[in-house]
């Protein structure tokens, strides 16, 4: 599984001109779903979600969670994570699981991270959606849980 982590003031989602999900400040989360991918790699992407300590603290270093901060979440699947572009100009997503695992492992994150108090918005599966956000720092950071499994 491939996170792509942002941390924003405000996000949203809209799908044909319809809002899907907003936050205020908190997380941006794309997740990008692997072929090999299971239930390990979903309570990886909650745990580190919720934990990764990237708001300041009082002192000023980034020091706090979203849990800690009482931000919100907003998930969007996102399968061009796995785009391999190493030969030619056009990226292939053969890496990328298929539609059927991406979707339910997509939906248990977001289940995951509710599960935990967190405000969690979301995109909408398969399609195609117009992200907007205001990433605060910037804070970007990429996950992978192929490093770690």
């Amino acid at each position: 599984m491939r996170l792509v982590v942002q941390r924003v003031s405000r996000a949203r989602v809209t799908v044909g001109g319809e809002e899907t999900g907003s936050i205020g400040p908190g997380l941006l989360v794309l997740v990008g779903v692997g072929p090999d991918d299971g239930d390990a790699e979903v309570q990886w992407a909650v745990e580190k979600t919720a934990g990764l300590r990237v708001f300041e603290d009082d002192a000023g270093k980034m020091n706090r969670s979203v849990e800690d901060t009482g931000g919100g979440v907003l998930v969007v699947s996102q399968f061009t994570l796995y785009g391999d572009v190493r030969k030619g100009r056009r990226p292939s997503f053969i890496g990328a699981g298929p539609p059927e695992l991406a979707e339910r492992l997509y939906l248990a994150v977001i289940t995951g991270l509710r599960a935990r108090g967190l405000e969690t918005g979301e995109g909408a599966f398969g399609a195609d959606m117009q992200v907007e956000l205001v990433n605060d720092g910037p804070v970007t950071l990429l996950l992978d849980s192929d490093r770690l499994f």
